[in-house]
């Protein structure tokens, strides 16, 4: 079994060669230079190139043809094809991969549409790659995705919406009064179809943070177990701010935080602070 998966997911290309997955970069287009997400360019860099670029940058997915390259390539090397990607809700990633699959007419291409993002797409590849390498069938870890994706949770906040706004996330109108207003949105990538929901709606950045939690309670009961990993755009004070809040209420198993990659963080611009989340136990044991 070969695996496959996009920049979506937050992983580097460095970090995905050494679990044996190929990663499918989508771009992203600052000042006219394009860059490929998670290969040329430094999160932290690309949001200091965001602050002084006078127009907002603009995202692509990968061509159908990168994805017919790689399956065909992957194809040469093991029969079955593992294709995990970010939400369809989002992004047309997975249906260009889809297009792909059916122009190299390969049957044993299975394209996983996550949901999700970022360290939530990051997890099934993660798990894939693991079963992958303790040598279990595609149907094994098929199964194991699906009790991921029913396990997990994302939410995330953002002090400014000019980003979501200007790439479509939100209408313009209900973020230009959120703007006007001074409500600072928390966040749901919804399990059903992939898209942001808003959950709950603060008057001020900290209690927007304060809100991550108050969502995790609305789900689980205090002094659950549970696996969290935080993700900010550059945001590291407000990460432990999250991370101090969720450790007053929950027993916590902290995967390490990161910095949200460049294709992700080019609709929500520096600030965000986000988090995914499942309840330890019903998280599936992977090899």
């Amino acid at each position: 079994m070969k695996i496959v998966t996009d920049s979506g997911a937050d992983l580097s290309f460095e970090e995905c060669q050494q679990i044996d997955v190929t990663m499918v970069p989508l771009k992203v287009d600052v000042d006219g230079v394009s860059y490929q997400a998670g290969v040329d360019i430094d999160p932290v860099r690309f949001y200091d190139m965001m602050d002084a670029s006078a127009t907002m940058p603009i995202t692509s997915t990968p061509s159908i043809g990168e994805f017919v390259e790689v399956y065909e390539r992957l194809a040469k090397e093991d029969d079955d094809i593992l294709s995990i990607h970010i939400s369809s809700g989002l992004s047309a990633t997975f249906s260009v991969a889809k297009q792909a699959a059916e122009a190299v007419g390969n049957p044993r291409i299975h394209l996983v549409d996550t949901l999700t993002l970022s360290a939530g797409q990051a997890w099934p590849v993660l798990a894939a790659a693991k079963m992958q390498a303790a040598g279990k069938s595609l149907q094994e870890t098929l199964e194991k995705l699906n009790e991921i994706h029913q396990a997990t949770f994302t939410h995330f906040t953002l002090p400014d919406l000019k980003y979501l706004i200007a790439g479509g996330r939100i209408s313009h109108l209900k973020g230009l009064l959120a703007s006007l207003l001074g409500i600072k949105p928390v966040i749901e990538v919804s399990k059903e179809d992939g898209k942001y929901y808003d959950k709950l709606k603060k008057r001020s950045f900290q209690k927007a943070i304060g809100g991550l939690t108050e969502l995790a309670l609305q789900r689980f009961a205090e002094g659950s177990r549970l696996q969290v990993q935080i993700c900010t755009a550059a945001n590291p004070e407000g990460g432990q701010m999250l991370k101090e809040a969720m450790d007053r209420v929950f027993q916590v198993n902290w995967l390490p935080e990161f910095n949200l990659g460049t294709a992700l963080g080019a609709h929500t611009g520096r600030g965000l602070v986000g988090m995914i989340y499942a309840r330890e136990d019903a998280l599936p044991q992977i090899p």
